[in-house]
């Protein structure tokens, strides 16, 4: 049995907690769950208050956002390209996807895609603290799922060798079929 049972929720900072629940509610239909607020860190003791703001992003997974009023403001990891830090989620379809990139655009949000990345496609847009977003739409095949399965250590370790792509699943990106394995 795993020691881990799932995720109890994923936290980011915000820039403002009522617009933050406002956005999630207005854009991606989520759920405000529960809010927190202390004026002492429960776990360091540290004198700074926060309001701290749960939302359901669907299924009972939990995304939460803390709004810190006394420290400077939020920035990013200059060293990170802004693509690498995001937060994907799930949507049940493409009609689903293609539908809320529109209501962004609708709303003056710009979106990126949708991209194909072969086992699925997604649309990619910031939410009002900068945080990228990512919504995806699985479009894998049980072969392909196969296919990486069979591969995926190959793969680690040769990048861990070498540091360049590894080309075991050259077929995601070159328009051939997937292997077929057992």
């Amino acid at each position: 049995m795993s020691l881990l049972q799932g995720v109890h929720h994923v936290a980011y900072r915000c820039k403002d907690a009522k617009a933050t629940v406002e956005w999630y509610r207005k854009h991606l239909n989520a759920d405000f769950v529960l809010a927190i607020a202390e004026d002492k860190v429960p776990s360091t003791g540290e004198d700074d208050p926060y309001m701290h703001i749960f939302i359901d992003i669907g299924g009972g997974n939990i995304l939460a956002f803390f709004e810190l009023p006394t420290k400077p403001e939020m920035g990013r990891d200059e060293n990170t390209p802004v693509w690498t830090q995001h937060l994907a989620l799930k949507v049940n379809s493409m009609d689903e996807l293609l539908a809320t990139k529109e209501r962004l655009i609708a709303n003056g949000i710009e979106v990126i895609g949708p991209v194909n990345h072969t086992l699925f496609q997604s649309i990619y847009f910031f939410d009002p603290s900068g945080h990228r977003l990512e919504l995806a739409c699985d479009t894998a095949t049980d072969k392909m799922n196969r296919a990486l399965n069979h591969v995926k250590w190959d793969m680690l370790n040769e990048w861990a060798a070498t540091k360049r792509a590894p080309q075991h699943a050259r077929w995601m990106h070159d328009g051939s079929e997937p292997p077929e394995v057992e």
